[in-house]
């Protein structure tokens, strides 16, 4: 590798070097890449559009951002010591604790010296000539790599949707995924919030705390599930983290990488009685563990309907205003089909005199005005706009960088009819370029630490496989990814995914194909097929020896 010239913020100034590896993207993806290669020998170089690391988390700092995995299932398993040293204060770990954990293990491993930081990556073209990829940023950085490797995470390309008028409202606005590090005082603004999704369900109890009044509107009423949050038993930290590698190694034998009691009968297999109890013990267990109460809410609709029915008979019981529990209860989508939202506090918040709900999927929101907005019914006026309109997920932060493969093929111009890889960590005509968690794999249906260990380990091993037998590329073969591309969806066709308009469809997108992107599998079957491409000699893989001189192993 060359070296490079850094300036005073330790930043790269229009430098060239290469390296065996780049990876775009300093969160847990592009963190534990960085580790795993350096312990294998070799260079790497991270490049990051913000000046820290943790990704997901040092993004998204809305008021009352929190993970929705239990803190002691969201962390790193790969060092027996990580878990022990770090002690979560709560069951839910916050925004802010989660950050200080992404720190803490960049400095416990030193990761920051192979990283760049405050700069976005514009460009990745493959020299067939070479086998070389060179990347290119906005600091007039070049790169060269044999390998580059795509940590970009699945919900990093935050949208706001295209209001007319967007440009001439004259107050603040703020993106729940893109928020101001310093934070925001509203005390005694009136706030509107668009959007009632993940982010919009943590954020609105807290913003109706401050504000003097908050407008929620509401296009999709969410189906949300209670926390119960608390200080996290130290008993169990202890217990977890002393023999945290083996729970790690059972987390990946389950469905989504997540230890939790799952049901084994259906809905029906039970009375209304035995039903109800064992929906109201999983509802006050919080969390995740009502949706697996049985075996088949995620694929029979009429047990579906049982679920979500109370679900809503929980939302009615909270909300004291009836006509506004209705507009909160969902009501044409299956249960689970779209994200499910982990609240605290969320339904409670409709009861407070200072908090207003407008539906506007009867009233539209038509335009913004200098003031605020309008619907096809009223007229608001508001001292700051907050959108949690989500992200163009799973594929828009690599269609945005110009990522060329062979032939000058662009991954936006491939992906246009939507996105197609083998596993989902290789697509056809892009050698060396791999994409954790990418589209086609469990990824955001999973505990996606989990899933993203699971990526970088395979991606490693490969790299040092095509090191030791002296291969220069490895792509996916056209039939194994088509192969898989039709797997993928036939197993989303025998649920009831694709029954709901979501961003796993890609339905929050104008114009976005409707593709269902995540591989909804399970984590453990998916993790069995990894491993079978490798003992198979990366079945359905070409490795090449060299320039033009591809020889399928």
């Amino acid at each position: 590798m060359t070296q490079t010239t850094l300036d005073s913020t330790n930043q790269t100034t229009g430098t060239q070097a290469e390296y065996d590896a780049v990876i775009v993207g300093a969160g847990f993806a592009g963190m534990y890449m960085l580790h795993r290669l350096r312990n294998a020998g070799f260079s790497a170089r991270v490049i990051e559009a913000g000046d820290g690391v943790g990704g997901t988390w040092y993004w998204n700092r809305y008021p009352g951002a929190r993970c929705d995995v239990e803190s002691m299932e969201y962390q790193y398993g790969f060092d027996d010591d990580l878990p022990k040293e770090w002690r979560w204060s709560e069951r839910y770990a916050t925004q802010p604790e989660i950050l200080n954990y992404a720190n803490h293990v960049a400095d416990r491993f030193d990761l920051r010296r192979d990283m760049q930081f405050e700069t976005r990556v514009n460009a990745a073209h493959f020299d067939e000539a070479t086998n070389k990829w060179t990347v290119t940023t906005n600091r007039g950085d070049t790169y060269i790599a044999q390998h580059c490797i795509m940590a970009t995470g699945c919900l990093s390309a935050a949208r706001i949707p295209d209001f007319k008028g967007l440009s001439s409202y004259k107050g603040a606005t703020y993106h729940t995924g893109n928020w101001p590090h310093e934070g925001v005082d509203f005390s005694g603004m009136r706030i509107a919030i668009v959007g009632t999704g993940s982010s919009a369900v943590q954020s609105i109890p807290h913003l109706a705390e401050s504000a003097a009044h908050l407008t929620v509107f509401q296009r999709t009423p969410n189906y949300s599930l209670p926390s119960n949050n608390g200080a996290l038993d130290a008993e169990l930290r202890d217990k977890m983290s002393q023999n945290y590698t083996e729970y790690r190694k059972k987390a990946m034998g389950t469905f989504a990488g997540i230890i939790r009691p799952v049901g084994t009968k259906s809905v029906f297999d039970d009375t209304e009685e035995e039903r109800n109890k064992n929906f109201e013990e999983r509802w006050n267990l919080g969390g995740f563990a009502f949706s697996s109460a049985y075996n088949d809410v995620g694929v029979n609709l009429a047990a579906n309907n049982v679920a979500a029915e109370f679900v809503r008979s929980k939302i009615r019981e909270v909300v004291k205003d009836p006509e506004t529990a209705e507009l909160l209860c969902p009501k044409d989508y299956p249960i689970g089909t779209k994200r499910l939202c982990i609240d605290t506090g969320y339904f409670e918040t409709f009861n407070r005199d200072n908090v207003k709900l407008v539906d506007v999927r009867n009233a539209p929101i038509e335009e913004l005005t200098e003031k605020g907005l309008r619907t096809s019914e009223a007229e608001y006026e508001f001292d700051a706009i907050v959108f949690a309109t989500g992200f163009d997920a799973m594929t828009g932060a690599l269609t945005s960088i110009d990522i060329q493969g062979r032939d000058g093929l662009t991954i936006k111009e491939k992906w246009a009819p939507g996105p197609r890889t083998y596993l989902g960590l290789q697509s056809v005509g892009f050698p060396n370029l791999y994409t954790i968690t990418g589209p086609g794999s469990p990824s955001v249906l999973s505990n996606m630490i989990v899933s993203i260990e699971q990526h970088v380990n395979w991606i490693t091993d490969a790299l040092e496989y095509m090191r030791a037998n002296h291969l220069a590329t490895m792509e996916p073969n056209l039939d194994a990814e088509d192969a898989w591309v039709d797997h993928v969806n036939a197993v989303a066709e025998k649920t009831l995914y694709m029954q709901a308009n979501s961003w796993y469809l890609g339905a929050n997108v104008p114009g976005k194909p409707r593709v269902f992107m995540p591989y909804v599998g399970g984590l453990q079957n998916y993790d069995k097929k990894c491993q079978e491409v490798v003992a198979n000699g990366y079945e359905g893989f070409t490795l090449g020896a060299g320039a033009r001189e591809m020889a399928t192993v």
